[in-house]
């Protein structure tokens, strides 16, 4: 008899340790993944920012540039298209993408209107968009860098066993597209004429 008080008692202690690593580790799960969506957030406040800032350039440059009407229309409708993206963080990550590429364009064209150049409200919401841009690259590593706390808590024994019970989602990363890989990797040339 008091074998099996002493064999229920070690079994009872097993069950509860269990019990507080199950709870731990889908707590730590939790936060995790709260973390990862908060960081998300920051980059939607800063690319909301950026979606207010953009009617104002395309106003300020269409006043210099009427004739580069497909530009101003590319960034609008990329605009658009990023604003209403509404599938996963790899849609959306690719209209972002895209709305990069075509503000990239749209300040190209103060090399061909010297007079927007030197437009003192282009000149503002160009450092506006730019300080942005950069606010959006910081809140895009902070959140590639929960998603990969995230996913290696999810993938480690024995997490990956309480992540699959409890149904925790993968979250995908917030990756350059192919054009702004390319551009990354290549060279810059350097040029003293």
């Amino acid at each position: 008899m008091q074998l099996f008080g002493i064999t229920f008692g070690i079994l009872t202690l097993i069950c509860i340790a269990l019990a507080i690593l199950l709870i731990g580790l889908y707590n730590k799960l939790t936060r995790l993944r709260v973390q990862t969506d908060n960081a998300w957030s920051q980059i939607d406040v800063q690319l909301k920012r950026r979606y207010d800032l953009i009617p104002n350039l395309v106003e300020t440059v269409k006043g210099y540039a009427s004739h580069e009407k497909d530009t101003l229309e590319a960034v609008v409708q990329a605009r658009n298209a990023a604003m209403t993206a509404s599938g996963g963080e790899a849609e959306r990550a690719a209209a972002e993408n895209m709305l990069s590429s075509t503000l990239k364009s749209i300040f190209a064209l103060q090399e061909a209107y010297p007079e927007l150049k030197a437009n003192e409200s282009f000149l503002n919401m160009q450092e506006e968009i730019t300080t942005t841009e950069n606010k959006i690259s910081f809140a895009r590593q902070h959140y590639n860098d929960s998603v990969s706390n995230y996913v290696t808590q999810m993938e480690v024994f024995p997490s990956n066993y309480v992540a699959g019970i409890f149904n925790f989602e993968n979250r995908e990363f917030f990756e350059l597209d192919d054009l702004e890989s390319a551009s990354v990797k290549q060279t810059p040339e350097v040029s003293f004429k």
